[in-house]
């Protein structure tokens, strides 16, 4: 193997590790992205719930005693 083509494989792997760092580097920020979106999802899921458990102990059962039955 000559001396050119040894020169020429090594800028071809340069190269090759540059674009591979390149898209590390996005991969890297698409994930860091991702985990903050999951934990403002897991945050309104949580008060959603949050919600939806003081709706069941409170304004439920005063809407109840409010209404009159269909009979009425």
């Amino acid at each position: 193997m000559s001396e050119k083509d040894i020169e020429n494989r090594l800028i071809e792997l340069e190269s090759r590790m540059a674009f591979q760092d390149d898209i590390i580097a996005v991969l890297n920020d698409q994930v860091a992205d991702q985990q903050l979106e999951i934990q403002k999802l897991w945050e309104a899921n949580r008060l959603m719930r949050d919600h939806v458990e003081s709706l069941k102990s409170s304004d439920i059962r005063s809407l109840d005693e409010e209404v009159p039955p269909p009979h009425y």
